[in-house]
């Protein structure tokens, strides 16, 4: 599973396995343009912060490769980098990729514009195995956080699939595992569009992972049995003072795990780490269709005509996360201090739970 990737670049195009599609049908989609991907993004046949902003970096490509020869270079560039922010509010790493992508070609602007995109490329092929590099060590830090015969639970997909590669929260639960540390996964079903169900569930039994699918709502009874020691989630963005936006229910888990004294960490990678944003209450938070709610699978499962209100996000507030698990090591409270410290690429202590 660590060699898997969500997306791979081949032929001059961008190639992302269609998410909406799993776990019964594994199809490639091919894009050529930058309007192809962005559809991508928004459709959630790409979904996961890391991974969107990886894509991103090569939905840059294609806006320069794809556009009219007379078309100038830097409005091209532009135009393609505000279609791509439009499409997901919450997770901030499309806007990190996209302004990562900006100062390279402002570093590169005076070449010929084939010139600009093979530098686009070779920086958006260094962003995916970096991210797949990073993955790889917020699961060294995270298993360090568990003990044999832990019972973990997860919200959501957070697994490759949700990056360029191994995973965030999944990427620790497996070496946690691989460790021999897990005797079982709780895998939430993740209501409306069942990430848990069709994309977590189909990546553990890739890994091999003991797992049982839960419905969202039986959370509070696996924990007043004593059935979960850890929960482990992944984010979209994680603002200045440690409040992080995840997949909606998470701020539920949360407040569960705290009831029930179950330590409740969040795993991502510095760069879904917004220091513009100081709280919480600053993150924008994404409202999708309400089809997605009273439809399943492309059938009606609430009355014609039924209104439903479709938050993709919420937020779960830092004094209930036990630990934010990164690249660079695990961050505890404060995490003003500690988020500081880390952002400014300063050593980050880490090690076991103080707890």
């Amino acid at each position: 599973m660590g060699d898997f990737t969500p997306l791979r670049w081949s032929g001059g195009a961008l190639e992302l396995l269609d998410q909406t599609r799993l776990p019964h049908e594994e199809v490639w989609l091919t894009c050529r343009t930058s309007e192809e991907v962005a559809d991508a993004i928004r459709r959630l046949a790409v979904r996961g912060a890391p991974a969107i902003g990886v894509a991103a970096g090569y939905g840059l490509v294609l806006g320069l490769l794809a556009a009219p020869a007379e078309a100038d270079a830097a409005a091209e560039f532009e135009r393609t980098a505000a279609l791509l922010a439009s499409t997901r509010p919450t997770a901030v790493n499309l806007q990190w990729a996209l302004d990562r992508g900006r100062e390279v070609f402002a570093a590169h602007a005076a070449r010929e514009r084939a010139e600009i995109a093979a530098a686009l490329l070779d920086w958006a092929r260094r962003l995916q195995r970096e991210d797949v590099e990073a993955n790889r060590r917020i699961g060294e830090y995270g298993a360090a956080l568990f003990r044999e015969g832990d019972r973990v639970l997860t919200h959501c997909n957070a697994g490759a699939l949700a990056t360029a590669g191994i995973g965030t929260a999944v990427g620790v639960i497996a070496a946690a595992a691989a460790a021999g540390l897990v005797d079982m996964v709780w895998v939430d079903e993740t209501r409306p569009l069942l990430q848990g169900a069709r994309l977590t569930a189909w990546e553990m039994q890739r890994l091999g992972v003991p797992f049982r699918l839960v419905t969202d709502s039986s959370v509070g009874a696996l924990m007043s049995r004593g059935l979960v020691t850890r929960v482990v989630v992944g984010a979209d963005r994680i603002a200045r003072n440690g409040d992080t936006a995840n997949k909606i229910g998470t701020y539920t888990v949360a407040v569960l795990a705290h009831r029930h004294g179950v330590p409740f960490y969040v795993a991502a990678p510095l760069s879904t780490f917004d220091p513009a944003t100081p709280d919480g209450a600053a993150i924008p938070i994404e409202e999708r269709a309400s089809s997605e709610v009273t439809r399943l699978d492309g059938q009606p499962i609430a009355p014609d005509g039924a209104a439903a209100l479709n938050f993709a996000f919420d937020v779960t507030p830092a004094e209930l996360i036990a630990a934010h698990i990164t690249d660079r090591g695990v961050l505890y409270p404060p995490y003003r201090e500690s988020i500081g410290r880390a952002l400014g690429l300063q050593p980050v202590q880490s090690g076991g739970d103080p707890r």
